[in-house]
């Protein structure tokens, strides 16, 4: 095909006609704030719900440790309990725990089929990093602390996965 034969097709974007600026189906911003309200008032409960997870996961953690069970399905467990935590993490104000599973999540899909004690550890910290913002409740980043935790996984991670 030649540039004479090119043609750029740009779709319409129908999004504005389906969004409604008043009346029914409209977005409300007294329900938007209500919802937000919410889902503060959630947070708490959160950090409850978010211990069975911390439980769950560093018991898989210890069948890997232990070789316990089959290697692939453990780290499956724990990748599923790690995105998990990562998608609620954001939503109750513990951006970090949205960091720290990501990093975590990303670093086992770039794991060898045969995995190390080395790999082994890797994971071992990231829960650690884990159960200690829970622990310490630290919301949103947690500035120069939050981000001193997530620049050394990220290190560990690049270690094992380069």
């Amino acid at each position: 095909m030649t540039k004479e034969e090119l043609e750029i097709i740009t779709p319409p974007n129908t999004l504005k006609t389906k969004v409604k600026k008043g009346g029914p189906g409209a977005i409300n911003p007294a329900m938007l704030e209500k919802a937000e309200q919410v889902l503060a008032g959630l947070s708490d409960s959160y950090l409850e719900w978010v211990q069975q997870d911390l439980k769950n996961i560093s018991s898989a953690y210890e069948d890997l440790k232990a070789g316990r069970g089959d290697q692939k399905q453990t780290l499956d467990t724990i990748f599923r309990i790690a995105h998990d935590m990562k998608g609620q993490g954001g939503s109750f104000g513990y951006n970090l725990v949205t960091s720290v599973g990501n990093e975590l999540c990303r670093m086992i899909e770039k794991f060898p089929a045969a995995i190390s004690a080395a790999h082994i550890d890797a994971i071992g910290v990231h829960i650690d990093s884990l159960k200690l913002i829970v622990a310490q409740k630290m919301k949103g980043d947690a500035g120069p602390t939050g981000a001193a935790i997530l620049a050394g996984l990220q290190k560990v991670s690049a270690k094992l996965t380069a």
